[in-house]
């Protein structure tokens, strides 16, 4: 993605060892990670960033929840920060290292929330389910 185009959709990824529940019927607000609460924002990934997210940060989990946010009502509220994984660094849309962060007093929950998938890690790694989210939910 290009820092000149936007994504129509963003994603949080939340290890299954952390319930969701299912739409629709999402509370008004999920619980946030402790990353997320010490951050003071929500870290989120477009689709091209979740291959390496899931591969650094959940290489432990076996299955995830990905959870995707539609894009253009975060930005029209201007919820929608593109930053550095640490917020030190600002940047462009989709600019090289940078990420979406949710700046929205750590609210997610069915307001924001669109379309929640599980994702299943095969033996060689998140690759081939990656693949297959592609074809199906995960829209760029």
């Amino acid at each position: 993605m290009s820092s000149d185009s936007k994504p129509n959709y963003v994603y949080k990824i939340v290890p299954s060892s952390s319930p969701v529940p299912e739409l629709p019927n999402l509370p008004e607000r999920l619980p946030v990670s402790d990353l997320d609460q010490s951050s003071g924002f929500i870290h989120l990934s477009t689709a091209s960033q979740i291959p390496s997210t899931l591969k650094f940060f959940f290489k432990d989990d076996t299955s995830v929840y990905i959870l995707r946010l539609p894009y253009d009502v975060l930005e029209d509220q201007k919820l929608i920060r593109w930053e550095d994984p640490k917020a030190e660094v600002c940047g462009p849309r989709g600019g090289e290292g940078m990420f979406p962060h949710l700046y929205n007093g750590l609210k997610l929950g069915k307001e924001e929330i669109e379309r929640i998938e599980v994702l299943e890690k095969r033996e060689e790694g998140w690759e081939d389910a990656i693949v297959k989210a592609e074809t199906e939910w995960l829209v760029w």
